[in-house]
């Protein structure tokens, strides 16, 4: 029998739907990542499982909804800001991935694959690490969800590499892809499952000076330095972020936020280039994606979205539509697109049948195979997909649920209970609220979300007694 294929899952941290030159992007580089996609299959409307990092990962590994297994918020494991208090008070949830969770980095060790972890992780600390949950090998990952203060060039502060032997001022980057890479050249005769979770292009935004300086006489050449940039508006609405307000960033014009996508884009060319170097490429299954939408409102809003609504942390489509990139060497046609819906719990079923391994519909209860999409299929058995993220967002976004079904995306608010729906394919930038136009539509999809988070058991917000407006 032939030795399964190998699967590197490449997730980066806070790329926006838009931050690929494939993807729109006309300030960014990333001529490896297009190279890529000309090789294989791009998604249109590929979507994270929630507007922030940990309930996508934690849905990723368990192949379920974040309201399935209960975490739907970033993980504030130092316990500083949660729960937020605006008009409402944000749900509880669970701050680790729980060991009930037979993850897929466990189906697939049971069946023989190597299994690498390279990156962030934040997803829980002692007892919940990656080597708590099917890893072999856990390069960099713990509970931060970022390299913090200390940044991208060590010394780092990330716990597990304070200690890593590498000159002062090594890009994080580079050496996660360097450590992936050995990882691929020593590897021994079983196929690989390398889990690559980059902590890029997440705050602090640094970058190279060389690169940083390249975008900067590249802005200026465009003219996008004389072109408003940023705009106010309004104020946070919880009580810790009372004072600040929403900037939005209306153009992509950063220029350490390009050099950082580049420093990306050309690490992923060093990875691939590695796999061909060692023959493992057309052996070897590449998955590309993101964890959330582009930083777009806060923290400096260093990205756009646009024509996409807002961002990170919100419900619109700024939050949660995120490029996705497939090559499956002898399966997928390259360049080509996709446009059918898929979303984070789907890896997991689908890597299993990708790789020939039968499913545990037991565990990824939530999520759909979408090899048939693979293999040229035209749509999904499926009736919607499904948001939950009953929290205050630290970039201004505000606790709701939603759904998509077909071309339409309803979003319940639970601040005062109000709808808004949308025709996405008519309105791709969600700025003509039709649930008036179309009532019985509204009222349909309504029903649907509510149901659903029973089944799921979702946790709601509770009125704030203390709230004043």
């Amino acid at each position: 029998m032939a030795q399964r294929p190998n699967v590197i899952f490449i997730l980066i941290d806070d790329l926006g739907w838009r931050d690929l030159t494939s993807y729109g992007s006309t300030f960014y580089e990333t001529p490896h990542l297009d190279k890529l996609a000309a090789e294989g299959v791009v998604f249109t409307d590929a979507y994270a499982a929630c507007p922030v990092c940990s309930p996508t990962r934690a849905s990723i590994l368990s192949g379920k909804y974040p309201a399935t297994v209960g975490v739907t918020d970033w993980i504030d494991w130092a316990g500083v800001i949660h729960p937020a208090r605006g008009r409402v008070i944000d749900a509880p949830y669970i701050k680790h991935l729980p060991q009930r969770e037979y993850s897929l980095a466990r189906a697939l060790r049971e069946h023989g694959y190597a299994t690498w972890h390279v990156g962030k992780w934040h997803l829980g600390g002692e007892g919940y690490l990656p080597t708590d949950h099917g890893f072999e090998v856990n390069v960099g990952g713990c509970e931060w969800g970022s390299p913090g203060r200390m940044g991208y060039f060590s010394p780092w502060g990330i716990p597990p590499l304070r200690d890593a032997p590498v000159p002062e001022g090594t890009y994080l980057t580079d050496y996660l892809t360097d450590r992936a890479i050995e990882l691929i050249e020593n590897k021994d005769e079983r196929p690989f499952f390398l889990n690559l979770w980059y902590y890029t292009v997440h705050t602090p935004i640094e970058a190279k000076k060389e690169k940083i300086a390249k975008y900067e006489e590249k802005a200026h050449e465009m003219g996008l330095d004389k072109v408003k940039a940023l705009e106010e508006g309004e104020f946070f609405p919880c009580e810790h972020k009372k004072h600040l307000r929403v900037v939005r960033r209306l153009i992509q014009s950063d220029p350490v936020y390009a050099a950082m996508v580049e420093s990306l884009d050309e690490n992923i060319g060093r990875l691939l280039q590695a796999l061909e170097r060692t023959g493992e490429a057309e052996n070897t299954i590449v998955i590309f994606t993101s964890d959330n939408g582009g930083l777009a409102t806060a923290e400096g809003s260093p990205t756009s979205n646009a024509p996409l609504a807002e961002g990170k942390g919100w419900m619109y489509e700024g939050g949660t539509r995120e490029p996705l990139i497939i090559r499956w060497p002898g399966v997928t046609q390259p360049g080509q697109r996709i446009s059918v819906p898929v979303t984070s719990p789907d890896f997991y079923p689908t890597i299993l049948e990708m790789v020939g391994l039968p499913l545990l519909p037991w565990q990824h209860t939530d999520g759909v195979s979408f090899v048939p999409l693979l293999r040229g299929a035209e749509q999904l058995e499926r009736e919607a997909i499904y948001w939950h993220y009953p929290h205050y967002g630290n970039q201004g976004g505000t606790p709701g649920s939603s759904l998509r079904m077909g071309d339409y995306k309803l979003i319940e608010f639970f601040e005062d209970g109000h709808i808004e729906l949308y025709n996405l394919r008519e309105d791709i930038s969600e700025d003509h609220n039709i649930a008036g136009d179309e009532p019985e539509r509204a009222r349909m999809m309504k029903e649907m979300l509510v149901e659903w988070r029973a089944k799921v058991g979702a946790k709601l917000p509770e009125p704030n007694p203390d709230y004043r407006p």
